[in-house]
């Protein structure tokens, strides 16, 4: 277990295995211990990161929002930390929204991007999920504190007394109306998308995110010479609540990453 002071913050982030380095970021109100199922094979042949988000697991909260655009900026500083050029980056829900923006706002610090179960605009989502966004609350910390996600996070916390500022603080990310459209039309670092069969995204939203990557468009021609450079996932069996640690999940990535840039 190691931090990073960076940005006014100290990211709290642990290290497993050797090789290619891929940073990975965890979804919200969560750790990056969530993806300890899929370490054993990520990290055989990998230098993998774990990063713990402002506020959350081992990182202290600071006095600043939540927001995918400056937590890219804290995780584009642990790359650089870490002594890297640059890293692998593959998050999930939150941790794929910091991802995403990682890669747009230092693409140089991104080799290879994969994000998992998250959108380009806050209308990717099922209506419903967004009614859910806009009903989730500061109000809501005592009840949560009954559930799974507040054990692990009592667990790791410097400061567990700001359970309820993280609960205020994710009640805001989750009503930030965002649309990075023309962001995405631009990113650089090769990318892959991977979701449930069962996800919290529109199936419309994911064909569309494709397609902005020039995915989709053609056929691939029967050589495969007109492959997308970018990939698309779709696991069966899961959904935006579990598939951070489907098996599939990691044999899936692991093809991408390995594969020879085009």
């Amino acid at each position: 277990m190691s931090h990073a002071d960076v940005n006014g913050v100290s990211l709290h982030y642990e290290e497993h295995g050797s090789g290619e380095p891929l940073v990975l970021l965890h979804g919200g109100i969560g750790n990056g211990a969530m993806f300890g199922a899929l370490m054993p094979a990520l990290s055989a042949s990998r230098r993998v990161t774990t990063v713990d988000l402002q506020g959350h697991g081992g990182t202290a909260d600071v006095d600043r929002p939540l927001r995918p655009e400056t937590m890219a900026d804290d995780v584009a500083a642990l790359i650089e930390h870490l002594g890297l050029p640059r890293a692998d980056v593959m998050g999930y829900s939150l941790g794929g929204l910091v991802a995403l923006r990682a890669a747009i706002q230092h693409p140089q610090r991104v080799r290879r991007l994969v994000l998992v179960s998250v959108g380009f605009r806050r209308d990717g989502s099922h209506p419903e999920v967004v009614e859910n966004m806009d009903r989730f609350s500061r109000e809501m910390a005592d009840m949560l504190a009954q559930s799974p996600l507040y054990e692990g996070y009592a667990r790791l916390a410097p400061r567990v007394e700001d359970w309820p500022v993280l609960i205020a603080k994710t009640s805001e990310v989750l009503k930030y109306d965002y649309d990075w459209t023309a962001d995405v039309e631009r990113l650089e670092p090769p990318t892959m998308l991977v979701f449930a069969d069962a996800d919290s995204i529109r199936p419309a939203h994911i064909v569309e995110f494709y397609g902005l990557l020039g995915g989709g468009l053609c056929d691939a021609n029967w050589d495969g010479s007109l492959r997308p450079t970018a990939r698309l996932a779709v696991l069966p069996g899961t959904t935006h609540y579990d598939i951070f640690a489907a098996p599939a999940l990691a044999p899936a990535v692991a093809g991408f990453l390995d594969a020879e840039a085009r």
